[in-house]
């Protein structure tokens, strides 16, 4: 579906007030649209920005993407440690992205010190909301989860 121009111009334009005035899904939005240069100009480090004012406010969606520009150095620094802190904060507010997320650092020892135990915590979370992701990789690893 195309949008107008006028149209997408007004939007971003309530987008930014809404975000000004402190809201956290108006912030991620913006963020969104910075990232993928959606109806604004593709600026990573403003995408960050937002994503970071967003998680701030404990808006999940905004903690996994910070997360992400951190562990790829879109926008940031790339830092090991903030991508985890924040991919830890937006799954123990329940994100099954981010459960999975984890749960593939920890498997593997990406950003983290490899912990099976912990990986399948995480994959056994996010299955626990009907994530197929995390239930294809339980399934898929079947004799290490009876383990755990």
């Amino acid at each position: 579906m195309k949008f107008c121009s006028e149209c997408e111009a007004e939007a971003i334009s309530r987008l930014c007030k809404a975000a000004d005035e402190g809201n956290a899904q108006a912030q991620y939005e913006l963020g969104v649209c910075h990232y993928w240069g959606h109806g604004a100009e593709q600026d990573l480090a403003k995408a960050a920005e937002y994503f970071r004012k967003a998680a701030e406010q404990d808006l999940s969606e905004a903690q996994y993407q910070l997360g992400w520009c951190y562990h790829h150095g879109e926008g940031v620094a790339e830092d090991e440690a903030e991508a985890l802190k924040w991919w830890h904060k937006a799954a123990e507010r329940g994100y099954a992205e981010a459960q999975c997320r984890l749960g593939d650092c920890y498997y593997w020892g990406f950003d983290a010190k490899q912990d099976k135990a912990e990986a399948v915590k995480w994959f056994r979370k996010a299955a626990a909301q009907g994530s197929a992701y995390a239930e294809k990789w339980l399934k898929e690893h079947k004799a290490e989860v009876d383990k755990y």
